[in-house]
């Protein structure tokens, strides 16, 4: 256990994620109630399901942390945070999906390019998790644009009393057929005009991530202003990416405005559809700061 007080703790964590220290401002005023109303959904026996939507560079990740961190400092829950992105198909994988479905799905990030296997297999092994017995936690690499070894992923103790699962396109249903006929950008024009990737992608969220969804029990949504905004905080992720192993892979502006256009339908669909369907919306403006 450590031996760090509370506040050192919490300090350590802002070091960690690189934040100023004001980000404990708006996480005592929005974040601490929803630890608690978190801890309160909890029941012994039975790990807590939480599933965390947020477009790209909103914060989840961090948000994520913060929330294990505190569930274990006030509630004494031990928490597990997965991310959508940590089950992405392999590079390989995508690659073979290009050839033989459509060459977009090369490209991470949309439903359809995640192995949902996986990510069923790391929720049960987390949720069956014994006192003392160890899994461990899928990790992706964005430098190298691939799932790291195996040796490379983070292990967990047991038991776990919360698992947190975050990502941009969690909780986003399927489209109906008639808003998938129009493209909404110049990728879906020009490299999709016969919108079979947009279908194929659409089908994969009715088939197989729908079920996922509908087996979590407590979700939250960090809702961006609108979908301009991705750019910007796209950005910042890549130039944080860019410190770390594998910078030199990070993309550049160019490339980021091509890549946000795989996100685009789905976010500009999940900033409308999502907010009635959560059980916590947290409203950020354009810094990100929670202003509802």
């Amino acid at each position: 256990m450590s031996s760090l007080s509370r506040d050192e703790t919490l300090a350590d964590f802002l070091t960690r994620q690189r934040l100023p220290h004001s980000y404990l401002n708006q996480a005592r005023d929005s974040f601490d109630p929803l630890a608690a109303a978190l801890a309160g959904k909890h029941c012994s026996g039975k790990p807590l399901l939480v599933g965390v939507n947020g477009c790209q560079g909103s914060g989840k990740s961090t948000l994520c942390e913060y929330l294990k961190l505190v569930l274990g400092l006030d509630y004494g829950l031990h928490s597990a945070v997965l991310s959508i992105d940590d089950v992405y198909h392999t590079h390989a994988s995508r690659e073979q999906l290009a050839r033989q479905v459509h060459p977009l799905l090369a490209t991470r990030g949309v439903p359809g390019t995640h192995d949902l296997a996986l990510a069923r297999k790391t929720l049960q092994q987390l949720s069956e998790l014994s006192a003392g017995c160890t899994t461990k936690i899928p990790r992706f690499d964005k430098g190298s644009d691939d799932r790291l070894p195996q040796d490379r992923w983070d292990e967990i103790t047991g038991p776990v009393d919360v698992i947190i699962i975050e990502g941009w396109c969690l909780g986003i249903p399927a489209q109906d057929e008639a808003e998938l006929a129009s493209p909404i950008n110049a990728l879906e024009q020009w490299e999709d005009a016969d919108g079979s990737w947009r279908r194929y992608v659409n089908e994969a969220i009715a088939r197989d991530y729908q079920p996922l969804y509908d087996s979590i029990d407590q979700w939250i949504m960090l809702r961006a202003p609108s979908f301009e905004c991705v750019f910007n905080w796209r950005m910042e992720q890549e130039q944080k990416l860019a410190q770390g192993p594998g910078g030199n892979r990070v993309m550049d502006a160019e490339g980021i405005e091509r890549f946000i256009q795989f996100y685009q339908r789905l976010t500009e669909h999940g900033l409308r559809v999502l907010p009635a369907r959560v059980d916590y919306l947290l409203q950020l403006d354009e810094q990100r700061r929670i202003s509802g």
